[in-house]
């Protein structure tokens, strides 16, 4: 499958979905654009997210939002939140919309668990702790999370519905 071809049917039974274990969601203005396979996972630096990505956040405008996820070859029931990019003018709504799909694809999947290292001090604890997240290898000055499914994965609000996880029509 080319890694260029995306995919907008998060139904439990893609099997272009399942297959591919890195991948980039891509929302805006709070709805799912697609999500697009990637043969190789993404590899990112400190210094690429603290410096790179601060410049890119701040010429960019828009409510837009890119969520990279792998699936690591030696623990193949683990998602890793590698990297989100977001537009300056993204919404809350726009990078909450991005985690609930990775929740889903975690569920798609069959997932056990999402771990990922969050390095933007505006995420507090609370919210991630509000949203399934839990500190994981604390030690060092480094803020490692993780997100459990094991068989038992989230279901979007009522307040939310069905409607959360819609493909962008426009």
């Amino acid at each position: 499958m080319p890694s260029t071809q995306t995919i907008t049917d998060l139904d439990p039974l893609s099997p272009r979905l399942a297959a591919r274990g890195h991948g980039v969601i891509e929302v805006a203005n709070g709805r799912l654009v697609s999500v697009t396979p990637r043969w190789l996972p993404k590899q990112v630096s400190l210094a690429e997210a603290l410096l790179w990505g601060r410049a890119a956040h701040a010429r960019r405008a828009g409510d837009r939002c890119w969520l990279y996820y792998n699936q690591p070859r030696r623990c193949p029931n683990y998602l890793a939140l590698k990297y989100i990019v977001s537009h300056r003018g993204a919404s809350f709504a726009t990078f909450r919309r991005a985690t609930l799909v990775l929740d889903r694809i975690a569920e798609i999947k069959r997932i056990d668990a999402i771990v990922t290292e969050v390095t933007n001090l505006r995420i507090s604890a609370r919210l991630l702790h509000r949203w399934g997240w839990e500190p994981h290898l604390e030690n060092g000055w480094r803020r490692h999370y993780i997100k459990r499914f094991y068989g038992h994965y989230p279901r979007p609000a009522p307040a939310i519905g069905a409607s959360l996880l819609a493909v962008a029509a426009d």
